[in-house]
């Protein structure tokens, strides 16, 4: 029997970048977790960051399959609010960021909820001998782009209406934000800024959006100048010359790694600013290790990858004909790629140091995960989106050339 399918090569490019930054992430990530006289003992594997990132590696692309295939139409509001597996989604982040930061006041969870470099971020769940642990502010960030994907596309022009479609979308928002603060300042921003972003490509009036800007410029500036941490930072970020072995550590080493590498670098796993020098070498830090082991063109590969991401997520967009498709799309390639430019202009120093992982690249289960499966929406939107004219014809498992109906 002959069947017509699509052809998809704008969805089959996407996984091939994707599937590259994991694979290039999962082997820095490896030679980044080095360390003199460690030696591997296989029952403890789930321990070491480089042999987690390796399981963590074909479960992504497992992820990123399987969600290629699901229809992305499932996730709008066509079938109403409550039927939507999105709001559900997001019921659950808000949740679990209360559990998180009910911990903060009142320690009912020490044992799930840890505290990590002064902060409580991670839900630790025991799975036998092992502790998984995952990051809700980072399934926070999804659910929110996911939410207002869909709500943008239900609501139309609608969402030009201030009190009864505007505000209450921002509300929605301000909660997960204000749940995030307190614990993830950078997250927090993150997902804000990429709200506001969303609404403004959804038609939304400017003058709606920018009146609560300076309201949000007080509480961003009182919740840097309430940390002395933060405050530290910028500090440290104004004058890179000063503290250079306390604050301004971290931000010198990655330029040192940087600058170390020179065209071609050292070659893969002759770095040295991975033995205590780089810390977060193997998570915020992983784009300074790939410059000094692979050096200017290991740097500007990575970076192209992003482009050619951006680029055919770009061409997704444009070719998509479903309103919710084009906001769904768009928001998940801005997520990737403003998150992509902050993490490596925190490298290069161009901005001041803040914990925001490399997409693909940095080590982490939750947020490869996340990110493997939101690109596995974006590739379904991708096929879906393809131009309905060029097909290719099967007969009991033969391909035969494209034609044109």
């Amino acid at each position: 029997m002959i069947t017509a399918t699509r052809n998809n090569p704008a969805a089959d490019c996407i996984a091939m970048v994707i599937v590259l930054l994991m694979a290039i992430g999962t082997v820095f990530v490896f030679s980044a977790s080095a360390n003199v006289g460690q030696e591997f003992e296989l029952q403890r594997f789930y321990e070491y960051t480089g042999l987690r990132q390796i399981l963590f590696f074909p479960l992504a692309c497992g992820v990123m399959y399987f969600l290629s295939g699901v229809d992305y139409r499932k996730l709008s509001l066509a079938n109403g609010w409550s039927r939507n597996p999105t709001i559900y989604l997001l019921l659950l982040s808000v949740v679990l960021l209360a559990v998180v930061l009910l911990q903060r006041f009142f320690p009912v969870f020490p044992r799930f909820v840890p505290e990590i470099n002064d902060h409580f971020r991670w839900i630790k769940v025991p799975l036998g001998p092992i502790n998984v642990s995952f990051q809700p502010s980072e399934l926070a960030k999804w659910a929110v782009i996911f939410f207002l994907a869909a709500a943008c596309a239900r609501f139309g022009d609608e969402i030009r209406l201030f009190f009864t479609r505007f505000v209450p979308i921002c509300l929605v928002v301000g909660v997960v934000a204000g749940l995030v603060i307190v614990e993830d300042f950078g997250t927090a921003a993150f997902i804000t800024m990429l709200a506001l972003l969303m609404l403004i490509i959804a038609g939304a009036r400017l003058w709606h959006i920018l009146p609560p800007l300076p309201v949000a410029g007080i509480v961003f500036y009182q919740a840097i100048a309430s940390s002395p941490t933060r405050m530290n930072r910028l500090s440290g970020f104004l004058h890179l010359e000063k503290w250079t072995d306390t604050i301004n550590y971290q931000p010198n080493q990655s330029l040192i790694a940087l600058g170390s590498g020179g065209l071609l670098g050292k070659g893969l796993g002759r770095g040295i600013c991975k033995y205590d020098h780089l810390p977060e070498d193997t998570t915020d830090f992983i784009f300074a290790i790939i410059g000094e082991e692979l050096g200017f063109v290991g740097n500007a590969a990575v970076i192209l990858l992003f482009i050619l991401f951006v680029w055919l997520g770009i061409l997704v967009v444009m070719r998509c004909r479903d309103r919710f498709g084009q906001f769904l799309a768009g928001g998940i390639v801005l997520a990737i790629a403003i998150q992509a430019v902050l993490n490596i202009a925190v490298v290069t120093v161009v901005v001041p140091t803040k914990g925001i992982p490399l997409p693909f690249v940095s080590a982490g289960g939750t947020s490869m995960l996340l990110s493997a499966a939101a690109v596995g929406v974006l590739m379904n939107i991708a096929k879906q989106a393809q131009d309905p004219s060029i097909k290719t014809y099967t007969l009991q498992g033969s391909e035969f050339p494209r034609v044109r109906s």
